[in-house]
């Protein structure tokens, strides 16, 4: 195992975290005969968001790490609100972050006639009873921290009576409401969870593996360290919220008598300007806010994709995040410094023109061309070099130019000089405006032997400007996605839907790339020279009609 104290991280260094302890420790020791075999188990009632992500990277990353492997199990115990849709899109995110469930694909749904059977074993046992109350008079039993419940009425029914009347409602015979069956633990128990729980509920709803043929259905708690155990898991790792939930995980497991799992919980991801409830991201989509449940605002890992998050920023990011035992709040930004970081290396730099005004250099032949080489990515020696085509008239940014100007302003004005990038230097020489004052053409004379690579011209330039030629433009669409919530915590003030932001989407229509662009593909990263990275958006691009999408600002220019 090398160091036991010290793991090694690329070409960092860092102490083992506490799961990490554990699991040399178990190995050490030869428990499970020095197995590790872990599980990720979605429940598919919604779309992956970036705290799974973590917990994608943690179950199946501890798994690879120490020579072993991962089961995706499906929890499906709850046929109301899932559905294949939801299937099919958890298997795909994962296998986007490039993780292999190689210990194969299951449903707790696969384990129905088990979990049946272990409800009986505890009925016989005398360990769980079949409940006729209502969900008010049960919870009124409950009792209160501090504050012993009582029981419930139905307590002490035999097991022979308890298992007849378990067995009508798994045959339809009993309403929904009507019965449930619970675990008879304590209700003085001083963890609430403990006090009776509910493992069997009735309900006359489809399931979208098994039909109609099951009726009741089992409780989490209850499905879920036995469909564990079943499988043999040795390191059940999830998040602190069910941490006082283990209790009855291992009482389960304990009054069974079946395969020791052990629960394991670490920090679930908190990210600040974002919401991570499923619920309230489903009502972000049901109330048309935003464009399905992978739009590139929202943190699905379907949404990242679409916007142009790199599955390998999103691993570091959550190997940067780490496993702790205390929840805490990360600042999105460092999400975002991943992807720039994964990008700055990896993406094709192009040119392109968010808001086109006419560049004219009128000293530069009319109907002449020539093609200009450019470097793909001064990062990566391997990209190698394009050519991009340079004319009379060419396309330039609006903000790039200003009337009056002061010394600070390197971009172009009356008095100015700037490099066109990959190009010429040029001069101002003057401009045009319309009816209402705004410029739309600037006038320059270049100087000819000024090229990019070959200057000897003696001028300096200050600034340098992007540029598309304009006979060889291509139009596009451009979408300039922000953070959609304005404040780091949106439902401190009560309803997140307050703290939307307004601006979260900007549209852009006729914007003018650079004919390399024209084949473009989805998954593809650029960074526009000077405006930040862009991806083919997945959803509305086509042939023709390209639509990009911003991953990512150049730098962290937000001021919220």
């Amino acid at each position: 195992m090398g160091n036991p104290e010290m793991v090694q991280d690329g070409t960092e260094k860092r102490p083992l975290h506490f799961i990490e302890q554990k699991i040399e420790a178990d190995i050490a020791a030869g428990k499970h005969g020095g197995a590790v075999l872990t599980r990720f188990p979605p429940e598919p009632n919604g779309y992956l968001h970036i705290g799974h992500a973590k917990a994608i990277c943690v179950s199946f990353g501890l798994a690879k790490k120490y020579g072993g492997k991962t089961n995706l199990r499906f929890d499906d115990t709850n046929p109301e609100k899932e559905s294949t849709e939801y299937v099919d899109a958890i298997r795909k995110d994962i296998s986007w972050l490039q993780f292999e469930w190689n210990g194969g694909e299951y449903y707790t749904s696969d384990y129905f006639s088990q979990l049946y059977d272990f409800a009986c074993q505890l009925i016989a046992q005398g360990k769980a009873y079949v409940d006729e109350q209502s969900a008010e008079e049960m919870a009124a039993q409950k009792g209160a921290p501090g504050v012993p419940g009582t029981n419930s009425p139905f307590r002490d029914r035999s097991p022979e009576e308890n298992l007849r009347l378990f067995n009508e409602m798994k045959e339809g015979q009993c309403q929904e409401g009507s019965r449930v069956l619970r675990a008879k633990i304590d209700m003085a128990h001083d963890n609430m969870l403990m006090r009776d729980p509910i493992i069997y509920r009735i309900k006359f709803v489809e399931h979208h593996r098994t039909g109609t043929d099951w009726v009741i259905y089992p409780m989490y708690d209850f499905a879920h360290g036995q469909s564990d155990s079943i499988e043999n898991i040795t390191h059940s790792l999830c998040s602190l919220e069910f941490e006082n939930h283990r209790p009855l995980y291992n009482w389960f497991i304990q009054t069974l008598d079946i395969y020791p799992t052990e629960q394991t919980e670490f920090a679930r991801l908190n990210l600040s300007y974002t919401i991570m409830s499923k619920r309230k991201l489903l009502r972000l989509v049901e109330e048309g806010v935003v464009d399905g449940w992978d739009d590139p605002r929202m943190p699905t890992i379907s949404g990242l994709r679409r916007r142009g998050y790199t599955p390998e920023s999103i691993r570091v990011f959550a190997d940067r995040v780490g496993v702790a035992k205390r929840n805490n709040v990360i600042d999105v930004s460092l999400l975002e410094w991943s992807l720039r970081d994964d990008l700055n290396r990896r993406a094709p730099r192009v040119m392109a023109v968010l808001n086109p005004i006419k560049l004219v250099v009128l000293n530069y032949p009319e109907g002449e061309n020539e093609w200009l080489e450019t470097v793909n990515n001064p990062e990566d020696e391997t990209a190698g070099n394009r050519e991009i085509p340079f004319g009379r008239e060419l396309w330039m940014e609006a903000d790039d130019f200003k009337v009056e100007a002061n010394k600070k302003w390197f971009r172009l004005a009356p008095g100015k000089v700037v490099r066109l990038k990959s190009a010429y230097i040029v001069e101002y020489v003057n401009h045009l405006t319309d009816e209402s004052g705004n410029v739309t053409e600037v006038h320059v004379n270049y100087i000819p032997n000024s090229r990019s690579g070959q200057d000897v011209s003696g001028v300096k330039a200050k600034g340098t400007l992007h540029w598309v030629s304009q006979s060889h433009a291509i139009d596009a669409e451009v979408r300039l996605y922000d953070r959609l919530f304005n404040e780091s915590n949106p439902e401190a003030s009560g309803d997140f839907m307050d703290a939307l932001n307004e601006d979260s989407l900007q549209i852009k229509p006729n914007c003018k790339i650079e004919p390399s662009l024209a084949q473009a593909g989805e998954g593809v990263v650029y960074q526009f020279t000077r405006l930040g990275y862009f991806t083919v958006d997945s959803k509305y691009s086509a042939p023709g009609a390209l639509v990009f999408n911003r991953a990512v600002t150049l730098k962290d220019g937000w001021k919220g």
